[in-house]
């Protein structure tokens, strides 16, 4: 297992100090949280993390800590499946956008050009409308393509974190 330390000089300063849970159901400060999901970031994905917080002066209860900790990353975890789904909904409705309006391109470049046999202008109309309607793809492809791959990464590194074994040392 490969331990993350962090240091702090007293256990709030683990936590956001402007949210107003008490300090068991806080969120993670945001440069801790960051800090932490840096260095998980650059770690292999199958290797076991730990977390060990240092702390300079002694603490009253420290056994909250690891509860918090995994309720924090448990609901950022929720929160990217939740960002995930939505993604995915919005790529489905863009996608039935997008071929509707290249269907559309489409048949209307096909009748122009049926229907007037003038070259020249004709082949611009023609290739525009067909460039519009491939335009009109670019983000659903883009969704179903490559910007799922992060948000799913996001919330798999959330959900080892939320199980990670967490200890307070002084």
């Amino acid at each position: 297992m490969i331990e993350i330390e962090v240091r702090v000089t007293e256990l709030n300063q683990l936590f956001n100090p402007i949210d107003p849970a008490p300090l068991q159901k806080r969120d993670l400060a945001p440069r801790i949280e960051e800090f932490i999901i840096d260095w998980a970031k650059d770690l292999p994905r199958d290797v076991p993390l730990g977390l060990v917080v240092h702390v300079d002066s002694p603490p009253e209860e420290t056994a909250f800590v690891g509860e918090a900790v995994h309720e924090f990353f448990r609901q950022k975890a929720i929160a990217e499946r939740r960002r995930l789904r939505e993604l995915f909904r919005r790529g489905r409705i863009s996608l039935g956008i997008g071929l509707a309006f290249l269907s559309l391109t489409l048949i209307a470049s096909r009748l122009l050009i049926n229907w007037l046999d003038i070259r020249g202008m004709l082949d611009v109309v023609h290739t525009s409308l067909s460039i519009a309607g491939w335009v009109a793809m670019w983000r659903p492809m883009e969704v179903f393509l490559y910007d799922w791959w992060p948000i799913r990464a996001e919330a798999r590194l959330s959900e080892q974190l939320a199980s990670m074994p967490v200890r307070v040392t002084t």
